[in-house]
């Protein structure tokens, strides 16, 4: 093999589909001197050992294959780098467009230079995670669609439930829908969303059950805990999205990550900034708008932000501004592993609490006791040492001695 710092002698773009890829390579000067080859996705794999070499630079878009491509390309090959499509703009605003046009310019970008940074390409337990947080997300937003559904029926037949607060969802209440007046078709439909209703439910508690024993098992999981409206589902979805903390030296640009940052225009005299960008990850854009909505409501460090800037922002912007500054507070506590400097010793264990309970305890590591999880978590952030019972409702339970007074 070549030493790492070896200069490629090829540059190899793939322009990949489905069920093939179109690869043409190029040398340094950016002249023509493999391919094209049309590619199987079956056969990619003997193709890559007889056709490529350790000199290879490969590029490639992300799309639907990228990461089984990536995966088989990496052993054989100089480098295997991964744009993003809306980024190659000499290829998506072509005027004509092909697959061996699509391969040949992005070879001839990579051996210019001229491509921009490559696409983090996360480990495989962070794809998988990815795919089941994909996965619940989906048959929850089923879950609701089927519900919305149904309750149009209910508002275009004027039909009203009589029992206030009576759950018309439930599963027991199927006959109360069937009989429903309405047309053969709309009886067909309610029947359809029933079935939807209780399958979407069933799949989000199945891989929610799975991911309540991911959650404890992930040390990086209580650091995000212990901030206002962070459990274990937007923990990991956090984690998920993020992947390592390191890739991002500052907190600036984990939130760029995000799309949370204001676009900027600053040319000549003119300076001005306005909405956020959205040129993100979506998912852990609203995993953390969905945190602020909550911290406004229930810390007071976030509450009094709010009342600040609320009056000259309005309700959304501010909750946008939180979400951003909270992004900033999850950069230090995973790139540090320390307590929340706008923590409160009580709610921080009250949410570890919480917590242990919502994964369930059987899930905890080492067999602890959610009391034991709770000073367990404390000692790790150098907190609560002092704090002898945690409060709950109209109970106190007694917490295990710290060890850091010993």
């Amino acid at each position: 093999m070549l030493p790492f710092d070896s200069t490629p002698n090829r540059f190899i773009g793939l322009d990949i589909h489905k069920e093939y890829l179109v690869a043409i390579g190029v040398n340094q000067n950016q002249k023509q001197v493999f391919g094209p080859h049309h590619v199987p996705i079956p056969r990619l794999e003997s193709w890559i050992q007889k056709h490529l070499t350790q000199q290879d630079a490969v590029v490639l878009e992300m799309t639907t294959n990228t990461y089984t491509v990536y995966d088989l390309l990496k052993p054989y090959v100089h480098s295997v780098t991964v744009v993003h499509p809306p980024h190659v703009a000499l290829i998506v605003r072509a005027q004509v467009k092909t697959d061996k046009k699509a391969a040949l310019t992005l070879a001839q970008l990579h051996a210019a230079g001229l491509l921009l940074p490559a696409v983090w390409i996360p480990p495989v337990e962070i794809r998988d995670l990815r795919a089941v947080l994909a996965q619940r997300f989906k048959m929850a937003r089923m879950h609701a669609q089927a519900k919305n559904r149904l309750h149009a029926f209910l508002r275009r037949n004027n039909i009203f439930p009589q029992v206030e607060g009576m759950d018309i969802f439930a599963p027991e209440m199927r006959g109360w829908w069937e009989a429903r007046p309405g047309t053969a078709m709309e009886k067909f439909r309610i029947q359809a969303d029933l079935d939807a209703l209780a399958f979407a439910k069933q799949q989000v508690a199945r891989l929610q059950d799975h991911l309540n024993q991911l959650a404890p098992k992930n040390e990086l999981v209580p650091l995000l805990v212990q901030i206002p409206g962070i459990g274990a589902l937007t923990a990991l979805t956090i984690l998920a999205a993020v992947g390592d903390i390191s890739r991002f030296p500052s907190a600036k640009q984990l939130v760029g990550y995000a799309g949370l940052g204001a676009r900027v225009h600053d040319s000549g005299l003119s300076y001005s900034t306005g909405r956020i960008t959205k040129a993100g990850r979506r998912d852990l854009r609203n995993a953390m708008v969905e945190a602020a909505n909550h911290a406004v409501r229930s810390h007071a460090h976030w509450q009094a932000e709010f009342k600040r800037l609320e009056p000259r922002l309005g309700r959304s912007k501010t909750v946008v501004a939180i979400a951003r500054k909270l992004l900033v507070v999850v950069w230090h506590l995973l790139a540090e592993e320390t307590a929340d400097r706008f923590a409160k010793e009580v709610q921080v264990a009250r949410q570890f609490f919480g917590f242990a309970y919502k994964v369930g305890v059987g899930n905890l590591p080492d067999g602890q006791s959610a009391k034991e999880f709770t000073r367990n978590q404390l000692d790790r952030l150098g907190i609560g040492q002092d704090m002898t019972h945690l409060p709950w409702g109209s109970k106190r339970f007694q917490l295990p001695p710290s060890k850091l007074l010993k």
